[in-house]
């Protein structure tokens, strides 16, 4: 995180964000046109659905608040027309649910939003080591599940993913692959609970296996090659129509997940009325280590809607040049 971004959201608790004089002295694009954003239940991707939201009152649009809806709802809802966009569509692990909305006849979906977006599993550090454990089917062999067992049932406990994020449906498939269902629970539920008790029971010197993405704060709390260490997998296998993909990583290294980006998925009809939205849509672009740093603010508890709102004006006062860009490269787009 730059030091300019650091101190503005340091100071930035009770500043507000000023309209650029340029958007006062045209017509815009937008103007008079609805937008309802939409977005997961994940607090963590407020903060890019908000920047999005902030580039495209820029350009005029009546931009409604943001709805909190289940994935799946969010892409039905987006292919109907009765929401505009999701900024947070992460690909390639919701091309199924983006095929069986209407794929490409139905959404807009150009440009990536943030890249470089890793999954998998992990372990604490000092149970790798002691027992070797490098790939997680290994995990087949009860004596080392059972060191991973947190309620006394004798298996691993897999803090796992929740049901309708995608991940679950990856997880799901890999444990009847490496056959761990004999030895490895998967734990779901909220998952922000589970993993704090996940965090507490490392803490207390406790082995601990769960499954994470970034960016995400837990890997801040958590830190791989210091705390904790990614698992391999034995081989690849997701589901869906994504079944025969393999994901080992350019450096030979297979965690069973594929690099994500997250992608801005708008409504198609309303990206072709509205070419000033759909270039915004695709030129726009958050650096992953940005978001990182802001879910970690908000892990430590400046989570509410008003310390949100100052890390988005923060951040958009520190990268003031880039964001009015996308804004003019957009507005040409409507010409």
């Amino acid at each position: 995180m730059n030091n300019l971004w650091k101190k503005a959201l340091t100071l930035g608790a009770f500043s507000t964000f000023a309209l650029s004089s340029s958007v006062l002295a045209e017509k815009l694009p937008g103007e008079g046109v609805l937008v309802q954003p939409v977005q997961s239940t994940v607090a963590e991707e407020t903060f890019q659905t908000l920047i999005v939201n902030r580039a495209l009152e820029e350009l005029g649009y009546d931009v409604k608040e943001t709805k909190e809806v289940d994935y799946n709802v969010g892409y039905t809802s987006i292919a109907k027309g009765d929401a505009t966009f999701l900024a947070v569509g992460w690909f390639p692990l919701h091309a199924d649910k983006y095929t069986m909305s209407g794929g490409d006849e139905k959404f807009f979906r150009q440009g990536q939003y943030v890249s470089g977006a890793a999954q998998g599993y992990l372990i604490d550090k000092k149970t790798a080591e002691k027992y070797g454990i490098t790939n997680i089917g290994q995990l087949k062999d009860p004596e080392l599940a059972k060191l991973f067992d947190a309620n006394g049932d004798g298996k691993a406990d897999l803090t796992g993913c929740n049901p309708g994020w995608g991940c679950e449906l990856v997880i799901e498939e890999q444990l009847s692959a490496f056959e761990l269902r004999d030895t490895v629970a998967h734990n779901q539920g909220n998952y922000a609970a589970i993993i704090a008790d996940t965090i507490a029971r490392y803490k207390k010197g406790e082995p601990v296996l769960y499954y994470t993405w970034t960016p995400y704060w837990v890997s801040g709390v958590l830190v791989p090659n210091k705390d904790v260490v990614w698992l391999e997998v034995p081989f690849s296998a997701l589901p869906g129509e994504r079944k025969d993909v393999d994901t080992t990583l350019p450096n030979g290294k297979n965690y069973g997940f594929e690099m994500n980006s997250m992608r801005i998925v708008a409504n198609k009809e309303f990206a072709e009325k509205n070419p000033a939205a759909a270039k915004l849509f695709e030129i726009i672009k958050l650096n992953i280590n940005d978001v990182s740093a802001q879910n970690m603010m908000m892990s430590q508890g400046k989570n509410s809607s008003a310390d949100i709102e100052s890390h988005v004006n923060g951040w958009i006062k520190a990268n003031q040049a880039k964001f009015d860009a996308w804004v003019e490269e957009a507005k040409k787009a409507a010409l």
